[in-house]
This record gives C-alpha cells, structure tokens and sequence, in this order.
C-alpha cells in the first residue's frame, strides 16, 4: 500500500499527493480486498451506464427518435461526465471525500429510476445527464483508491480496476436483451437495486479510505532527476489525450450503433445483435485487463504503441467482412485496443504525481467525453449517409496512434 496520502486539517486546502510506494509496502503486495471492491464497483457502475446504450432500439421504436437524437441521448450522458470529472478531481486533490462515491452513487439511482419512467425525450436526456453525474463522481477518486491499494504495481491495479469497469459495460447489452427487452422500459427500474447495492460497497470502501487521508501530513513530492520538463509533459498529457480520444471514439461508436449496423446489414435480431455487442465488450474486458501488467513488465509507451497501431488492420477489414467474420474480428479489436487504457491513464498519472484525482478526471471525463461528443457527430453522419459509412471512417481512427512518437521515455522507476 502507499504512504499514506496527506490531508490533515492544516493542509485541507493543499494537494492530495499519493507518493511512491514505501518498501515494505511493496514487500506487502496490493491490497486485494479493496482492489476487489472497488472493480467490483466499477463492475456496478458501468453494468447501470451501458444499459443506456443497449435500450437505445427499444427508445428508437417507441418514440421514434432518428440516430441524431441517440447520439445526442449519448452526449447527454458523456458530456456531463466531461463536464465534472476534472472539477471533481481536481476538487478531492485538495481535500479528499472518502464517501463521496456512495453519494455520486446516488446519482446514478434516481437516473434509472427516471429512464425508467421517461415518456419525453427531454426527460430521457435529464435521465442519461444523472447517470454521468454518478460517472463523473466515481471515477477521479476511486481511481485514486486503485492506486492506494496497488502495493506499488500500478499498471495491474489500474487493470483490475478497469476490468471491473470494462466487463460491467459488456454486460449492459445481455441484461438489456434478457430482462430490458422482454419486459420494456419500465424494467430499467429494477437495476436501481444494482446502484444501492453499489453505494453499501463504496460506504464500506470510504471507511477504509479516511483513515488513509487523515494520517500525517506528507512531504512534498520531488521530481526524478531524469523526468521530462514541463513542456514535453504538456505535449505528452495531449499525445495521451489525442490516443485514448482515437480508442474511445472508436469503441463507443460500436457501442452506441453496432447494434443497428448488425440489423441493417445482415437483418439480424435485436436481441442477437446485443449478444453480439456483448461478445465485443468482453473482449474489451480482457483486454483492459491484460494492458496493465503487460505495462508494468515491458514499460507503458511500448504498450501503448502496440494496441492502437495493432488494432488498425482489423478495424480497416471490419467494415468488408461477413456476420461471423466481423465477430471474430471485433473480438480481436476489442483486446487489442482497450489493452491501452490502463497504460495511458497511468502513463498519465506519472507525468503529473501531484495531481492524480484531475489527471484521473481528465482522461475519464474529459477524453471519454469528446468519445459522446464524436458519437453523435456519428449519429448526424450516419442519418445522412448510413451505418456502413460511418464505420467505414471510423476504421482509421486508430491511425491516430502514430502520436505515440511524442511521448517522453519515463524514468525507469516509472514505467
């Protein structure tokens, strides 16, 4: 486990600073428990966010939406989640919330409590917006907490971490097609149960947190002789932003039209056609999975230079291939470019030791929020076009990789 992070009453307002791992906490190993609980969160949370992409037919039938209005359903979501991450984030690195996830948590109850009573698309907006409100709550300090408990494996905390998220958002469409379907919009309901289950677990997690942030006051993080200059860390926070923007764009353009692609194209069913989906975000799942340790061995950049640059000869034969062909082929997309995200988060979070819960709000909120934001563009695109072009296009997205080229070469305790 870490030192412990440093908020006494003197330094409330200064900020919350998670330094290296000490010896013995490293000779302690991760705290799995609270990994644990906290993916297992993660796990919660994004199994609630992903129903809203998976109900998207059944809102696009009953009340007649065209792609532009799921895409701005889709912006309604991230951009609150842009919006606040960062604000929260940059908020608890001066004064740390331990029980602010179970009352974000809140947030996303009353969210699918309204999508499930929504009959206005105004009221189907407001709904998705109080979903990412618990989104942007969650993920700046239960991202610092995965870091608390690493026991100085940060690349494989961030993985669990991001598995738990990860496998939650691949079972949104299987929920959907087994109970959302079969049932109608009123069932959504029935997963706010999911949400309090969630804030019990997260109270408990804010427990073992306080004692962390009120232990001592810490000293001041000192820079590694061989880090980069403010510059190249500036233009590397942007490198990473451009990346995770070109990954997040991508995947949530299969996650919000996939569905419909599937159905024009090869006239399946609603319900297959979310068993596919689903088959494509647990490959995420895995993938985010893998990304993290195969960091901490190898080193980060070169980690990050494998999963975008690797996935773009598959994203580029998707568009051309048959039904089963396309499955496996998203199958080989998902694991190789979510490997990623656990490697440019804590690239990331390297960059910038000072400052965890912004950094982590920025690449979740900030980054995943122009993903909303190029999804609705998607949607205006394909109204105008169609599904088959839109993913035409966005097959080069991962050529956006290439910026990998500007990233610094951290210093070897950091990789």
């Amino acid at each position: 486990m870490n030192k412990p992070v440093v908020v006494s009453e003197e330094t409330l307002t200064e900020p919350v600073l998670v330094s290296d791992v000490a010896p013995a906490a490293k000779a302690a190993g991760p705290a799995y428990v609270v990994l644990a609980g906290i993916s297992f969160s993660h796990f919660l949370n994004d199994t609630m966010q992903s129903l809203i992409a998976s109900v998207y037919p059944i809102l696009k039938d009953t009340y007649a939406l065209d792609f532009a209005q799921i895409g701005m359903i889709t912006l309604a979501f991230q951009f609150t989640a842009s919006l606040l991450q960062p604000v929260v984030g940059h908020y608890t690195d001066k004064k740390a919330q331990p029980y602010s996830l179970s009352i974000g948590m809140a947030s996303t109850f009353f969210g699918l409590l309204l999508l499930s009573v929504a009959h206005q698309y105004l009221v189907i907006l407001v709904a998705a917006a109080l979903v990412g409100l618990g989104s942007a709550v969650f993920h700046p300090e239960s991202a610092r907490i995965a870091r608390l408990a690493s026991g100085g494996r940060y690349g494989f905390a961030q993985s669990v971490f991001q598995l738990g998220g990860s496998f939650g958002t691949s079972m949104g469409p299987v929920l959907a097609a087994l109970i959302v379907v079969p049932f109608g919009q009123g069932s959504i309901a029935w997963f706010s149960s999911i949400a309090f289950l969630a804030i019990l677990i997260l109270w408990r997690i804010g427990r073992w947190y306080e004692p962390q942030i009120k232990a001592k006051k810490t000293a001041v993080a000192r820079a590694h002789p061989d880090a980069p200059n403010s510059r190249r860390v500036v233009i590397a926070l942007l490198v990473l932003v451009a990346l995770l923007f070109s990954k997040q764009l991508y995947v949530s353009s299969l996650s919000s039209y996939y569905i419909f692609y599937l159905i024009d194209r090869f006239g399946v069913s609603t319900q297959a056609a979310q068993m596919y989906l689903f088959i494509f975000l647990a490959a995420n799942a895995v993938g985010a999975f893998l990304g993290g340790p195969l960091g901490d061995r190898f080193g980060r950049k070169i980690v990050i230079w494998i999963s975008i640059l690797g996935a773009l000869p598959f994203t580029l034969a998707l568009p051309y291939a048959g039904l089963y062909a396309s499955a496996v082929l998203s199958v080989v997309i998902g694991l190789i470019i979510s490997s990623t995200t656990s490697s440019i988060i804590v690239f990331a979070q390297e960059l910038v030791p000072h400052r965890f819960g912004m950094i982590s709000g920025v690449f979740f909120g900030v980054a995943f929020g122009i993903g909303g934001l190029g999804a609705a563009v998607l949607g205006k695109l394909a109204d105008h076009t169609s599904i088959e072009f839109v993913y035409q296009v966005c097959a080069y997205l991962p050529a956006i990789g290439l910026l990998a080229v500007f990233l610094p070469k951290l210093p070897r305790h950091a990789r």
